[in-house]
């Protein structure tokens, strides 16, 4: 199977470029701009594979895209390239533009273009839950696929626009797409920019954790692994044409999820006083969504996965994976300053 993986320098694209070259007779090309929250030392160990090529290119540049794509002639492609940081966004929309909306239709361009071929082609686009907006509160129901998009950031927004854009050249160009869109990722290799990292470093370095608001904000989250599994699966049974969502059930605010963090560095770490002590409350970001919570019945009875009870332990596996590769989240943060 030849494959192109979009973003494949970035947290989830490169845990699913690894998953995917356990596959011996898959052949994978990496198209990523590297900016500054690519990862490719997440990368390394593969680097020599065989079967595993790099390529440096800003989705914008047509003409190489469609050389890229012409040459390799691709059986699918898991498009993943994306700004995603939402304060980033608020900052500096203009990116988000160029990337998530103009680069995803770029490469639905030269898909188009040399469809005639691509044999048994498929085109995953993973997008987010953020699309969907937020939910005032915990007792209404999940969004489903058929849930409107009402975004709330410019990420979100940009989000919005390339999965719809996706939608389009199904319907208009019979182009063969699935959209996915997923719940928060966790685990190794996340730029520290995120929450997670960000509350594991400020631990690890007794600084104060910056929580928006009051910290009572919900989100639902899945082990980066688990997900990119589900791509995978998916490429292989889902639907020409569907919307998956992806979503594992727990769901939890951040002011609780930090303190998860902060208690497994007072039971491993202990000092004189606990680390929810440097939990730090600061001004709510614009457009703030209350709370994404997703229905994932459709994928769930789709590929048979039954609802796991797995968080705890790759979470805690997540916070030892940081604090055994401080260096490498100090390079990243001095890197982004």
């Amino acid at each position: 199977m030849k494959i192109i993986v979009t973003g494949g320098c970035g947290f989830i694209g490169s845990h699913l470029i690894k998953e995917l070259l356990k596959e011996k007779k898959n052949k994978i090309i990496n198209l990523d701009a590297k900016t500054y929250c690519s990862m490719p030392e997440s990368l390394h160990d593969i680097k020599k594979n065989r079967n595993y090529s790099f390529v440096k290119i800003n989705l914008n540049n047509s003409k190489k895209l469609d050389n890229i794509i012409y040459n390799f002639r691709p059986n699918i492609i898991f498009h993943l390239a994306a700004e995603s940081h939402v304060d980033n966004s608020i900052k500096k929309p203009d990116s988000f533009i160029n990337s998530n909306v103009l680069g995803t239709y770029n490469i639905l361009n030269s898909c188009q273009k040399n469809i005639k071929y691509l044999k048994k082609f498929k085109f995953i686009h993973i997008s987010t839950d953020e699309v969907y907006g937020s939910l005032k509160n915990k007792k209404i129901k999940s969004f489903t696929e058929e849930s409107k998009f009402f975004p709330n950031s410019p990420y979100s927004a940009s989000k919005a626009s390339s999965d719809l854009i996706v939608r389009a050249w199904n319907k208009t160009y019979n182009l063969p797409v699935i959209i996915t869109n997923c719940v928060n990722n966790f685990g190794e290799w996340q730029f520290p920019e995120k929450l997670i990292p960000v509350v594991i470093y400020s631990c690890l370095k007794n600084k104060k954790i910056p929580v928006y608001g009051l910290g009572k904000n919900i989100r639902e989250w899945i082990y980066v692994k688990d997900h990119v599994n589900i791509l995978i699966q998916l490429s292989k049974k889902g639907k020409i044409g569907a919307t998956y969502n992806i979503g594992s059930g727990y769901e939890i605010n951040n002011i609780q999820l930090i303190k998860k963090i902060c208690k497994f560095f007072d039971k491993n770490y202990s000092k004189k006083s606990s680390y929810n002590n440097l939990i730090s409350f600061v001004k709510d970001r614009p457009g703030h969504d209350f709370r994404y919570s997703l229905n994932s019945n459709k994928i769930n009875k789709l590929l048979n996965l039954s609802k796991n009870n797995n968080f705890e332990y790759y979470f805690e596996k997540t916070i030892k994976w940081y604090i055994q590769n401080l260096d490498w989240m100090e390079k990243k943060i001095q890197i982004n300053k």
